[in-house]
């Protein structure tokens, strides 16, 4: 029936990690998460402090990817029209003629999105659920493939304020890279002794080849007894304890998709429950509202969905 198999998903991605790795070093479980999170037409969330390298691993996706690639760096001055565009009269004929936004592009990182304002954080909302963008009444679509990837300091740093639930929840998963290992430090110092590694990186395939490869992660079986264990899971995150907010009927949407991202990536057509316990904790962490007694504890959400992932039975497959 369904067998394990090098696809047409497996042996792109693995040329694309080859490539995006020149330039990010010793991050490859971040970059595969990143990749997957992108075949599941999903947004990412970096959360880490400046420097470490986020902005470039952006950058090189959307070269090896052949994407339109558009950058915003918030400040409280950015307003929503710098990202949704703008309508301005046309001096011939009269008529408001549609300025596009920055988000009018494939691939728009949104840096340090915590630093904007709400309001501005909110235009966000529709591009990354409905795929456009509405300014003065009129619809625009986003081209195709579009992601998101947004990045913001933690919590607590200056100048930032907490991004609104509405907006974590669109995020597919939540990702940090990190400070690269000493070894892999002078492996990036040493890297850049020829010139900026980015300048060397190529394409390796169309916008149609990705919107192909989506289309072959969505189109993944999943059976219903993992969709089952999938909803199993969220409630779970629902009826604990220590979560005051459990995780949203979104979110079960996005465990299944990187599922099946997951699934592909590792050369299979099908999803088992070991691809769902793998994603649940990335996809699902950000969106929970743990309760004031289990933060006095110090207890985090990654923490609470392991103890639901070892309690909630996975079904058997034949």
């Amino acid at each position: 029936m369904m067998q394990t198999k090098e696809n047409a998903v497996t042996g792109y991605a693995q040329q694309i990690m080859n490539q995006v790795r020149k330039v990010v070093v010793g991050k490859d479980n971040v970059l595969l998460w990143v990749l997957a999170a992108i075949l599941a037409k999903g947004h990412i969330l970096l959360e880490d402090v400046p420097g470490v390298g986020k902005t470039t691993m952006a950058l090189a996706y959307s070269k090896v990817l052949s994407l339109e690639y558009s950058r915003v760096q918030f400040t409280p001055d950015v307003l929503p029209s710098d990202v949704t565009g703008y309508s301005i009269p046309d001096q011939r004929t009269g008529e408001m003629v549609y300025q596009k936004g920055a988000v009018i592009c494939n691939l728009f990182l949104a840096d340090e999105l915590n630093r904007a304002t709400s309001r501005t954080q909110s235009a966000l909302l529709e591009a990354m659920e409905e795929g456009q963008v509405t300014v003065d009444g009129i619809s625009h679509p986003l081209p195709k493939p579009f992601v998101v990837i947004a990045t913001q300091n933690p919590t607590g740093a200056a100048g930032t304020q907490l991004l609104p639930d509405s907006q974590m929840d669109r995020f597919t998963v939540r990702l940090s890279l990190g400070y690269p290992s000493p070894k892999d430090e002078i492996a990036m110092v040493m890297n850049r002794q020829e010139g900026n590694p980015l300048h060397k990186l190529s394409a390796l395939m169309t916008r149609e080849n990705l919107v192909a490869m989506q289309e072959e992660v969505e189109n993944t079986y999943i059976k219903d007894s993992v969709v089952k264990y999938i909803v199993d899971l969220i409630v779970a995150t629902r009826n604990h304890e220590d979560i005051l907010r459990g995780a949203s009927p979104r979110a079960t949407l996005a465990v299944t998709a990187m599922a099946k991202a997951v699934a592909q990536l590792r050369g299979r057509d099908y999803v088992l429950p070991g691809d769902v316990r793998e994603v649940f904790t990335w996809t699902i962490a950000h969106r929970l509202l743990l309760s004031p007694k289990a933060e006095g504890q110090g207890k985090t959400p990654e923490q609470i969905l392991s103890e639901i992932i070892s309690q909630v039975p996975a079904p058997r497959m034949r």
